[in-house]
């Protein structure tokens, strides 16, 4: 049905995405192509990425239980888009000590987290082993539990300050119990355009060095890309083929997740300094940035993520239709996109995630953190919710309470 109804779209997106069909890698030309597909074309295209989804991983959507923690918003770097960071002197910079990262991921862990997530901004003066400690602590009192944290951004800035290689960095993080680096810092892999949103930042070439070192490691990453802003289709079709090549190189990605910019705090946009911005990009745009991914990546990274706390509950379950088989994690504190304005809070109990899956006519499954299925939730599965299902979110608290406490009051730490 599927074949036939390609034959009366446009010859040239029908071409592209039968060859996608017959499990052909497509160029970065014809990327483009998928990129601008308006109406019937865009429709095909979507489901394409939907039969892609079916064939490679089936009708299961997972997602993991995890907690993030980001132990600071003190940060040197300025970045355009980010509404997350402070400066060291402002009243609003905090700081976590190593002893209250433990104790959060110690709480997520009662309620059934397998995964602790932790990423923050990058303060002065930062003793470069402070991400090691953090990782040997939460390993003594929870050895079972996975450490995705620190990325690439961050994992040369403790190389920086501790004078160790990235190789020598790395192999001390795995040592003390890193699981895996999220591939976040990415951004646009294009380096005049993160010279003009984020100058300063991690290049282009420290990110591939961070990433492919880590997975010669067997220290296995997420990949992502941050779209919306004023990056151009080509920009992402070119991201998307980078993406690939390392993946074809190392085999070290687990997922990829698309990010959509959120605009309302983020300085770029507020405060007018970059031409031509974009408040984000549209219901579309969001569509398209997950099918193509499928049908780019398809052929060498399994899993295609939504960020729910990007796109919100109803647009992440209609983006399983587009290629998505993964529904990220529960996260329990989720500090970067809140502060940027988004509005879709900073919990998804893992029952609302399910009653998404199954209305959508998929079955819940839940992972871990390389993607290996710890429960599937089928209707012959009837066992007992979560703990995390019965807690109040108001018991975790929120980044815009946390910013206001004087106890973790950076100003305060010494």
């Amino acid at each position: 049905m599927l074949e036939s109804m390609l034959k009366e779209i446009d010859p040239i997106v029908s071409d592209i995405l039968n060859q996608s069909l017959d499990s052909k890698n497509i160029s970065i030309e014809q990327a483009l192509e998928l990129f601008h597909t308006k109406g019937t074309e865009m429709i095909m295209t979507t489901m394409v990425a939907d039969m892609l989804r079916r064939t490679k991983v089936g009708d299961k959507v997972t997602y993991v239980i995890n907690r993030n923690i980001n132990f600071t918003n003190v940060c040197i770097k300025r970045c355009g888009f980010c509404a997350y960071s402070r400066d060291f002197r402002n009243d609003e910079g905090y700081f976590l000590p190593i002893s209250e990262v433990v104790r959060r991921a110690e709480e997520a862990s009662n309620l059934g987290a397998t995964e602790i997530c932790i990423q923050a901004g990058l303060p002065p003066q930062m003793d470069g082993l402070l991400y090691v400690d953090i990782c040997k602590a939460i390993k003594k009192e929870l050895p079972d539990i996975h450490i995705h944290a620190f990325s690439p951004e961050e994992v040369m800035y403790g190389c920086s300050r501790s004078g160790l290689s990235v190789k020598e960095y790395l192999s001390m993080l795995k040592e003390a119990g890193l699981g895996s680096l999220p591939g976040t810092a990415a951004e646009i892999l294009d380096q005049d355009l993160r010279d003009l949103i984020s100058p300063g930042r991690i290049s282009v070439a420290d990110w591939i060095n961070v990433i492919t070192t880590a997975h010669g490691l067997k220290i296995p990453t997420t990949s992502t890309i941050m779209y919306g802003h004023v990056e151009t289709t080509e920009h992402k079709a070119k991201h998307l083929e980078l993406i690939r090549s390392i993946q074809k190189q190392t085999g070290g990605f687990t997922e990829f997740v698309p990010l959509s910019f959120v605009h309302k705090e983020a300085p770029m946009y507020n405060h007018n300094l970059v031409n031509g911005i974009s408040p984000g990009p549209t219901g579309q745009d969001v569509i398209k940035m997950h099918a193509v991914s499928r049908i780019m990546l398809n052929n060498f990274i399994d899993n295609i993520q939504v960020s729910w706390v990007k796109e919100g509950a109803k647009m992440s379950q209609l983006l399983l239709d587009a290629g998505v088989n993964d529904f990220g994690g529960t996260l329990i504190n989720e500090s970067i996109s809140t502060s940027a304005g988004s509005e879709f809070g900073q919990l998804m109990k893992p029952k609302e995630i399910r009653s998404l899956i199954v209305s959508a006519g998929r079955v819940p499954a839940q992972r871990n953190s390389v993607y290996g299925i710890i429960k599937v939730f089928d209707e012959n599965n009837k066992e007992k919710e979560s703990l995390l299902d019965e807690a109040e979110a108001s018991k975790f608290g929120s980044y815009h309470e946390l910013i206001k406490l004087d106890k973790f009051r950076y100003n305060h730490k010494k």
